[in-house]
């Protein structure tokens, strides 16, 4: 089998589970266990689907890095419940789901699928980091536009866009970027840039949408040529989308760096290979499943991941 590593935006992929399973679904204590049950289902389904040889589920250690709010306040600032001074902020998580995120990473860690983060980054950053290092092909499974800065041909980066549902899945190369905004992926961190990006709190340049970002990418390749073109009086450019791009200097000073994802993170050594369990993590495994009435989800992933 061709090795192939596969990454998980795994809090994208839990909040899809969470929402699309019904949350009757519940332990025999009472606690809902949809969004477990569903995230296995995805793993089983993305595993058979693809096969990857490796598997990390790629997690959010600080969601809203205070770097970047630094930089940009309002960026995610509509999800924070509670701001807090010493670590990351709060998310807007349903009670429902918050109970469940700790079984998550437990079952995760029975099956052998490695948690991976990095303090003071987000999943984002992870998974940008990993595909970057990787000497293999890697498919990213997300729900976020921004991951399609990743994905590159040349290199065997894929992303698995989840946005429309397990049912719809989308695999994105060089040419569906393409086809989709009118940039290339390398462009794309700019191209949000200017565009904005409201489920992220991030303003964009006022008057510029998707179609003129792309248009501007298309003739002058970078926010930098952008930005010279918009300084420079011979170059053809209107009056008033030079004063659009001089009024939003401060923004486009720091926007860039915060939509580009961290590529250079370094990590513990770990093993993603893709294997059966052993006989004490197959127990475990099965007391758990009991436990937490995992239901069809335990014989399926335990499938998908090579066990028999």
């Amino acid at each position: 089998m061709t090795e192939r590593l596969m990454l998980l935006d795994t809090a994208s992929l839990y909040f899809r589970a969470f929402y699309g399973v019904p949350d009757s679904l519940k332990a025999a204590d009472g606690t809902p266990v949809n969004a477990v049950r569903g995230l296995l289902d995805i793993i089983s389904r993305l595993v058979t689907d693809y096969e990857p040889t490796q598997l990390v589920a790629c997690w959010d250690d600080d969601w809203r890095p205070e770097w970047r709010v630094e930089l940009i306040p309002s960026y995610k600032a509509h999800r924070v419940v509670e701001v807090v001074a010493s670590g990351p902020d709060v998310e807007e998580t349903p009670d429902p789901l918050v109970v469940q995120v700790p079984l998550i990473r437990e079952v995760l860690g029975i099956l052998g699928i490695p948690i991976v983060g990095a303090a003071r980054h987000e999943a984002d950053d992870v998974i940008g980091s990993l595909a970057t290092q990787a000497t293999v092909p890697v498919d990213v499974v997300t729900g976020d536009r921004d991951l399609f800065q990743l994905v590159d041909d040349a290199r065997g980066v894929r992303v698995i866009y989840t946005a429309r549902g397990m049912s719809k899945l989308e695999v994105l190369t060089d040419a569906s970027v393409v086809g989709r905004y009118g940039v290339l992926p390398q462009q794309y961190a700019d191209f949000a840039a200017l565009r904005g990006d409201a489920s992220d709190g991030l303003p964009g340049v006022k008057g510029i949408g998707e179609k003129t970002a792309a248009n501007l990418l298309r003739d002058f390749v970078d926010l930098d040529g952008i930005r010279a073109a918009a300084a420079d009086p011979s170059v053809p450019l209107s009056a008033t989308m030079r004063a659009r791009i001089a009024d939003a200097a401060a923004y486009l000073d720091v926007a860039p760096k915060v939509v580009e994802v961290v590529r250079d993170l370094e990590f513990a050594p770990f093993d993603a290979s893709i294997v059966p369990l052993d006989d004490e993590h197959r127990a475990e495994f099965e007391r758990f499943a009991e436990t937490w009435n995992l239901g069809g989800a335990a014989p399926r992933v335990l499938a998908a991941l090579g066990n028999d």
